[in-house]
């Protein structure tokens, strides 16, 4: 063997050493994992027996499985009202702290801060004392006479709250829509306004358009974040969903399932059907890209 083609096989392998611990973790905690839990899905196991194979019966539970489509209707209902409220929000605030003032990264830094902590218990904490009985937002509202509720245990607010709190998570969003917006050249704008266009025309003749990949890209982001949301619901409703499962989200009943029933094939099973809804909605964004993100 020439000294070159040793050579080679030291840098082939000097590159494969500095990947291993990628591929360990890779393989040891998603590939693997993954093919479990899709066996799983396929069999009767509680953790403590051998799994019983069931073959398509936990999917075909499912359908009739009342709790599944009430957590699929509120998990719906979370995923279509609170990104649209994110993106609009980091939006509207990005669009705000966009020229360099006094005081701008202060400003932009506590925007931010709320995305740090992110579906973190003790924001969830925080947010439940702010809407219990007793809570923040009642007390201000009875300064101007107004009697409150208490809006998490109420079914018909309680979910509005979780929306709420997803909304004001949008640091991350507008840090995005942010750093585009410096991109803009501001030559654009300086002809439209030669050219007699307003504001409102600039943004949704200039800033719009060029910032559709950005906006393709949150919309991508934060409905796989939102399908996935957990922590807020578990906490607020003390891990049952309640008031009569209003707050059920799907990752919560998978989680009731597989830990608290001990139903882990049947939670095996919701997984994989939460990956196929979140494959679904990933891909129709994807198709429907060609016709609203502009790149030129």
């Amino acid at each position: 063997m020439s000294g070159k083609k040793r050579a080679e096989i030291k840098r082939n392998i000097a590159g494969y050493l500095f990947l291993l611990p990628w591929l360990l973790g890779f393989f040891g905690f998603t590939i693997i994992p993954m093919i479990a839990s899709f066996y799983f899905s396929l069999t009767d196991y509680d953790m403590f027996t051998p799994p019983k194979f069931v073959g398509l019966g936990n999917y075909i539970g499912m359908i009739s499985d009342k709790k599944v489509l009430a957590s699929l209707s509120v998990t719906f209902r979370f995923v279509l009202m609170s990104v649209p409220l994110q993106l609009a929000a980091a939006l509207a605030v990005a669009l705000a702290l966009k020229k360099n003032r006094r005081g701008v990264r202060l400003y932009r830094a506590v925007y931010y801060l709320p995305s740090l902590f992110g579906g973190s218990i003790a924001v969830a904490i925080l947010w439940k004392k702010i809407f219990s009985q007793e809570g923040v937002l009642n007390q201000i509202l009875a300064v101007v006479g107004i009697k409150g509720i208490n809006w998490i245990a109420t079914p018909s607010t309680s979910l509005y709250t979780l929306i709420l709190l997803a909304a004001w998570q949008f640091g991350s969003s507008m840090v995005i829509f942010l750093a585009s917006l410096k991109q803009i050249p501001t030559d654009y704008y300086e002809a439209a306004t030669i050219d007699g266009a307003g504001k409102i025309r600039q943004f949704t003749g200039i800033t719009l358009p060029l910032l559709t990949p950005m906006v393709f890209f949150n919309v991508v982001m934060q409905i796989i974040n939102a399908f996935q949301s957990f922590t807020p619901a578990y906490i607020i409703s003390n891990g049952t969903g309640a008031p009569l499962d209003s707050t059920l989200f799907y990752t919560l009943n998978l989680y009731i399932m597989g830990f608290m029933r001990l139903r882990m094939g049947y939670a095996s099973a919701l997984a994989w059907v939460l990956l196929v809804i979140i494959a679904l909605f990933t891909g129709a964004i994807f198709l429907s890209a060609k016709k609203w993100v502009h790149y030129d």
